[in-house]
């Protein structure tokens, strides 16, 4: 019962947080390294083809459970506390009916597979 309702918790915070870190990547006070890693978050959580398709049995669900909540981790330690607390206000009901996809998210995901497909073959 404890695990569940972390797990609950942890969905609810992702929820609050990736729209307010997609704010904060537009605001001036956020460092420049800040910025870049949100860019990364924003694009890897809005994608609608992940680094590791969710066929794939058990690590396919892993980089949704694991590497976006660490993403967005990282991405909020880096950000001053009084931009993400402004874009946390903002952004409550920013994507009440579900996060955008849009296809050119997708790009940089493909660009990284395409990158590792050529490798493996020339290699």
């Amino acid at each position: 019962m404890n695990i569940k309702m972390s797990i609950k918790k942890r969905a609810s915070e992702l929820k609050i947080n990736l729209p307010a870190v997609f704010l904060a990547l537009k605001e001036k006070e956020t460092p420049v390294l800040a910025k870049c890693l949100a860019a990364i978050t924003i694009v890897y959580a809005l994608s609608p083809i992940d680094l590791i398709p969710d066929f794939i049995p058990v690590l396919g669900y892993l980089d949704d459970i694991i590497l976006l909540p660490a993403l967005i981790a990282c991405t909020i330690k880096l950000i001053p506390n009084e931009v993400m607390e402004t874009c946390r206000s903002k952004s409550q009901n920013l994507w009440k009916d579900g996060k955008p996809k849009k296809w050119y998210y997708a790009i940089p995901i493909i660009v990284i597979w395409v990158l590792i497909l050529c490798s493996i073959i020339l290699f």
